[in-house]
């Protein structure tokens, strides 16, 4: 295979809408976009939820409740087959996980997961852990240790 050889995959290519070309086009006269009206002028976009000054929907329902979404923990999931990568006695923390790429962006803290197999005894660092992950790493001779984040500072009255 060379590079003159490479073609895009069938159905993946379409052919450009020609827009007003005649009746017969298919997207004649009005061009596909309807009748008259707001729509049809050229430059015109309508907001996501505005129905036409009627109050939205999204308005109109009652809003109750709590939703736990901003206040949640979101742990960074690493599995224990991932952790074969370190070296036989390791001490595997936040940093290591991060500076080998299995850990990235931002989290609450780094969970491990059982899934996989463990070949290595380590001395694992993290915010949590599942079971199946704590026994395949206390099966091969590691230890796990629980640490919790530094919480938020209080706001100030």
């Amino acid at each position: 295979m060379r590079l003159h050889n490479l073609k895009p995959r069938p159905g993946s290519k379409h052919r450009r809408k020609r827009l007003g070309q005649g009746e017969s086009s298919g997207h004649g006269k009005t061009a596909g976009r309807g009748g008259k009206g707001q729509t049809a002028r050229s430059g015109s976009s309508i907001r996501i939820g505005f129905e036409g000054g009627q109050m939205p929907l999204i308005r109109r329902i009652p809003k109750r409740g709590f939703n736990n979404t901003a206040f949640g923990t979101r742990y960074i999931a690493v599995n224990v087959s991932d952790l074969n990568v370190f070296d036989d006695g390791a001490n595997v923390d936040e940093t290591a996980l991060r500076s080998v790429g299995l850990a990235n962006g931002p989290g609450d803290g780094i969970k491990i997961l059982g899934t996989g197999e463990l070949s290595k005894k380590l001395n694992v660092t993290a915010s949590a852990f599942s079971a199946s992950a704590k026994t395949k790493i206390e099966a091969k001779g590691g230890k796990t240790e629980v640490v919790s984040r530094k919480a938020a500072a209080p706001a100030k009255a």
